[in-house]
């Protein structure tokens, strides 16, 4: 008889971190902390978006599609540590070296503090710097460069 290889399943789960408690087991999932980083990440002042590798992505994020974040953020899950990858645009007029190291302590306290577990590390990668888009053109309004003449 012919022994088969096993192969593993189409749909694999993505990395997650289980912990054992005398209840049972508590499992926390890569996209758990994906979501945390993600709603962190966009709530600092000065990144306009989670970024895309390619105009795929841009489309998918105009749309709506969550895939163009899992491409934005990676997640390595070993034990009860997580190191992290994320990558943003950034509005111009802000310093780049000063918003990074916002996102990286800012991501770091909220992952540990809703999940228990010990960030190791916080890679962030600008990708673009973006123009910030002006109202000017929607507000000004044509001058009149002539006054009305009066004919009688």
């Amino acid at each position: 008889m012919k022994q088969t290889e096993k192969k593993p399943p189409l749909n694999q789960e993505k990395a997650s971190c289980e912990k054992g408690t005398e209840l049972g087991f508590v499992k926390i999932h890569e996209n758990v902390v994906s979501c945390i980083v993600r709603k962190i990440a966009l709530s600092i002042e000065g990144v306009s978006r989670l970024s895309g590798s390619s105009f795929v992505d841009n489309i998918a994020e105009i749309v709506g599609s969550r895939r163009m974040h899992d491409r934005a953020i990676a997640i390595t899950m070993e034990d009860d540590r997580i190191a992290i990858d994320v990558k943003l645009n950034i509005k111009f007029g802000y310093k780049v070296p000063e918003l990074a190291a916002t996102a990286q302590s800012t991501i770091v306290q909220e992952v540990e503090r809703v999940t228990g577990m010990n960030v190791t590390e916080v890679n962030v990668i600008i990708q673009e710097i973006e123009e910030e888009e002006t109202e000017e053109e929607e507000t000004e309004e044509p001058e009149e460069t002539e006054e009305p003449t009066n004919h009688i």
